[in-house]
């Protein structure tokens, strides 16, 4: 087993990161997690990321939010600077959130037979405001996990993350959530790379 660190912005996102690394089986083995909120602090330790990929491989996980495309948001990272091999930066197109909905199978055992699940997440503006719409048809208890209460300064509920950590580790799949998800399909194939690569002992 090859160890991997994986960087991501928040508690959800890095258990996506996780499951994403376990569906590689034995070539890729989460040994350090990094976490810390939002994707400032990611592109801010930009360069300590670029170093610790010069010792092991590091996957780091962000979102696109208002970038125009994963292009620039690579460009506007990266600049001129040479990507080290061994550190792979994939973006979620435009949350994570919208690799959840993608799943649709899953996402009806969440929230259940209401609610107009996005046929393209990939393409929605604001995939964490739509998944909370979503929520609002939910089942009783999903619904006060995911909803703030009245007057809350937090945009989601308090349960949301306990709750969407445990739905990515229990029900959601990658692999049917990648067929409504461009994005996501393309940091499954390039993970796989990734392993392959390393697992052939590839520097």
């Amino acid at each position: 087993m090859t160890p991997v660190a994986l960087a991501t912005e928040d508690a959800l996102s890095e258990a996506i990161g996780k499951r994403l690394l376990d569906e590689l089986g034995p070539h890729l083995a989460t040994q350090t997690l990094i976490r810390k909120h939002g994707s400032g602090y990611l592109r801010s330790r930009l360069g300590s990321w670029c170093q610790m990929a010069q010792r092991q491989a590091i996957v780091i996980l962000t979102d696109l939010d208002r970038a125009p495309c994963p292009a620039a948001l690579l460009n506007e990272w990266f600049g001129q600077s040479r990507r080290p091999v061994n550190l792979l930066l994939r973006v979620a197109v435009r949350e994570a959130e919208s690799w959840l909905m993608a799943d649709h199978e899953a996402m009806r055992q969440l929230i259940g037979v209401r609610g107009v699940l996005p046929a393209q997440p990939d393409d929605l503006p604001d995939p964490k405001r739509h998944l909370l719409k979503l929520a609002k048809l939910a089942p009783r208890q999903v619904r006060l996990d995911l909803i703030k209460d009245a007057g809350a300064v937090s945009s989601q509920g308090i349960g949301y993350n306990a709750r969407l950590t445990e739905f990515v580790r229990t029900n959601w799949s990658p692999a049917r959530a990648a067929q409504r998800s461009p994005s996501l399909n393309r940091a499954r194939v390039r993970m796989r790379e990734l392993a392959l690569r390393l697992s052939n002992g590839l520097p």
